[in-house]
């Protein structure tokens, strides 16, 4: 097969008209694609709601412990010049 018949083959295996979907497969379809996208959005709606609440842990934490400063010696620097 050339170039040409394999892409006239390829327009007629597209240019077929799909078998009719049994009606009551319709409604199967639709609801369980509204379950889906209900369930996306919850767990797209909690996954940020964790991440904000992480976020604000995080800045607590930060702000209570200081991280970035230096802790305060526990010996005292030895004392020279007397």
């Amino acid at each position: 097969m050339n170039r040409a018949e394999r892409e006239a083959a390829v327009r007629r295996i597209m240019e077929r008209v799909p078998p009719p979907v049994p009606p009551e497969l319709y409604g199967e379809v639709v609801r369980r694609g509204t379950r889906m996208l209900r369930r996306r959005t919850l767990a797209r709606r909690l996954m940020w709601l964790l991440l904000c609440a992480a976020t604000v842990a995080f800045l607590v934490w930060a702000l209570m412990a200081r991280p970035w400063v230096e802790p305060p010696s526990q010996t005292t620097p030895p004392y020279t010049g007397w």
